[in-house]
């Protein structure tokens, strides 16, 4: 190029999804490129938008807490849990101690389950097949112990109002298979663990990219696994009386990339194997339910909690004929991937999918809300409200 000419910047737009063998999930990503690198990025996620919200209402409260579950089928446990917990709340209702160790139990192994998911289909982004194929076979470990919990391996249908389904109380010889394949588990996954860490590979690909600092991670409400790998500690288990008789450490990493929100959830895995044997070593003695409550009409409630993505939220109430009125979730993925619209810019093309999956996103859940302003009636994207009102304090 001569002195008297000009350097023009063309920006171009890549498009991916909603269907593209590197997505996990249907939902579509628009990266505005220039010379190779991410300038910009816009995601639509409403492609999985099922109106699941609209069947809750007006049905009977426990028919309609069986839906709960089936909102998501990596975590159908903590989305059933979570139901159950806004009514128990909202009416006072009383929970065995058993029931609890249970509930934190099964949780526990479905995050476990949820967080190996993630590896697999990371590797998979990053071109390691072997780590991905490894990281599935050893998740079967725990897709079998939650179908021997709960009687299936997806849906096991743990929590009830009021406790658990008694058959989703532990035996004797339960309590043994779960802590002999507990153990047999850890043993396994150091190694796995240990060959990604010493992977030259796998680390050039996860080091230095998505990068998301601490006061964007807040900003975004990047919560769970995604804003603690940028050093926000924040975990709602901590605030959690389900989760007082437990011992745990909260996984935090100061480095806000991408790699850090792989390595946060592959240490987590071991902080859940502690609480898992806490669960059944310490299980009280006593009842799993308790049947001692009405549905009756209850004001609008709400329950927070720590799901394997991040801030879980359930709300609903009840008519006087113990009926769902009104029912709202929201899950974290949203605001996670709002945040990852953030981080992926500056990435290489090649590197900003795998930023973006990096969060673990999660689509099946409910992706639009209605906003009132100014009389007028809106559907907006949850990017939209998060960009527009801000997210909750």
């Amino acid at each position: 190029m001569t002195s008297g000419e000009k350097h023009v910047e063309i920006e171009k737009e890549l498009s991916f999804g909603p269907v593209h063998p590197a997505l996990i999930e249907p939902y579509r990503i628009r990266l505005f490129v220039n010379d190779e690198i991410v300038e910009d990025c816009e995601l639509n996620i409403n492609m999985a938008y099922r109106g699941i919200e609209k069947l809750f209402d007006g049905l009977p409260v426990e028919r309609a807490l069986l839906i709960a579950e089936r909102v998501c089928g990596i975590c159908s446990h903590v989305h059933a849990w979570n139901a159950v917990r806004v009514i128990e709340g909202g009416l006072n209702i009383d929970v065995p101690p058993r029931a609890d160790y249970v509930r934190v139990m099964t949780h526990e192994m479905q995050r476990i389950a949820s967080h190996l998911i993630l590896f697999g289909h990371a590797f998979e982004v990053v071109g390691h097949e072997t780590f991905a194929t490894r990281s599935f076979l050893l998740r079967e470990s725990f897709m079998d112990l939650i179908s021997y919990v709960g009687g299936n391996r997806v849906m096991p249908s743990v929590p009830i109002i009021g406790g658990i389904r008694p058959r989703a109380d532990l035996t004797e010889s339960l309590k043994r298979v779960i802590l002999e394949r507990v153990d047999e588990f850890e043993e396994k996954y150091k190694g796995y663990v240990t060959r990604i860490i010493e992977d030259p590979l796998v680390m050039s690909r996860l080091t230095g990219i998505g990068f998301l600092t601490k006061e964007d991670a807040i900003k975004f409400h990047a919560t769970g696994p995604t804003g603690r790998a940028s050093g926000w500690d924040y975990d709602l288990r901590t605030k959690m009386d389900e989760y007082k008789p437990f011992e745990f450490n909260v996984i935090t990493d100061e480095s806000c990339d991408t790699k850090a929100r792989i390595v946060v959830r592959a240490l987590e895995v071991f902080e859940s194997l502690k609480i898992i044997r806490q669960a059944v070593k310490n299980l009280p003695e006593g009842p799993v339910v308790n049947r001692s409550w009405k549905a009756e009409e209850m004001d609008f409630t709400t329950a927070y909690m720590e799901t394997y993505r991040g801030e879980l939220m359930h709300s609903y109430a009840l008519d006087s004929q113990g009926k769902i009125r009104n029912y709202k979730i929201r899950t974290p993925t949203p605001t996670n991937l709002a945040a990852m619209e953030h981080a992926c810019v500056g990435d290489h093309v090649t590197e900003a999918i795998l930023t973006i999956a990096s969060c673990d996103p999660c689509l099946t859940c409910c992706t639009r809300a209605e906003v009132v302003d100014s009389g007028k009636s809106f559907v907006l994207s949850d990017f939209e409200i998060v960009r527009k009102y801000g997210w909750r304090k």
